[in-house]
């Protein structure tokens, strides 16, 4: 394993809004470093929101973000970004006109303290699909494609931790079993992730600690194993 700088990302309270509708309700949380964590609930429940908030593209009205020991709270999203947070949004986000390479150089940042530099090369052997493909443009790949050729362009800044927003939403089973082992690879290097999930079996096989929250509220926070032991949370917060 790489060795990594301890980070820790702790949400205090948190209170996001969408004009009037009240989304985050004193929502609190923290990552350690090398923990790859869950944040579980239904459509609706907040997941997006709170990803959002850590990026501060929703400004919570109170409650604090702090990563490292700063503070977030409204700070500009890029400056939260040039921090070291790596953001995949849900909605993936390639430049469609460019190649595999070209989307690649786009999200190149400099080395950071600490961190591990990343390079084609070697985010071509954590995704083997795209290296057989970097000349292709954005366009020509399916959808699970362009979901990891966004977290491949999020790891070429070189984060400290990486966001995922539905990582496995809308994409085939065996890309998804694609994915779920590529961030597995990522956690034995010792990266944070943090993801927003639905799939139930794909959050279990990747993830250390499991978040659910309902409403905005968070209504569980802790370890898979424990989850698996109680059917009724599942049941509750949940099922479909």
């Amino acid at each position: 394993m790489r060795q990594w700088v301890m980070f820790v990302l702790e949400l205090t309270g948190v209170n996001s809004f969408y004009g009037k509708a009240h989304i985050l309700r004193d929502l609190g949380f923290s990552i350690q470093a090398g923990e790859v964590v869950s944040l579980l609930g239904r459509n609706g429940a907040g997941k997006t929101t709170t990803v959002k908030s850590i990026m501060q593209l929703v400004s919570p009205a109170s409650g604090e973000v702090t990563f490292d020991g700063q503070s977030l709270t409204h700070l500009p999203t890029h400056r939260v970004a040039k921090l070291g947070i790596g953001y995949v949004p849900e909605e993936r986000r390639i430049f469609t006109d460019l190649t595999i390479s070209e989307n690649l150089e786009v999200g190149r940042q400099p080395p950071r303290d600490g961190v591990f530099e990343w390079t084609q090369d070697i985010v071509f052997e954590l995704f083997p699909n795209l290296a057989e493909r970097r000349n292709n443009r954005g366009k020509a790949l399916s959808g699970g494609e362009q979901q990891m050729l966004s977290i491949a362009r999020t790891l070429m800044g070189n984060p400290r931790l990486l966001l995922l927003d539905e990582p496995s939403e809308g994409i085939a089973p065996v890309i998804v079993e694609q994915m779920a082992q590529t961030i597995l690879k990522l956690k034995s290097e010792g990266l944070p992730v943090l993801l927003s999930e639905q799939n139930l079996h794909f959050a279990k096989i990747v993830s250390d600690r499991a978040i659910i929250i309902e409403g905005g509220l968070k209504k569980y926070d802790g370890a898979f194993a424990e989850l698996e032991s109680q059917p009724e949370i599942r049941d509750a917060y949940l099922s479909v």
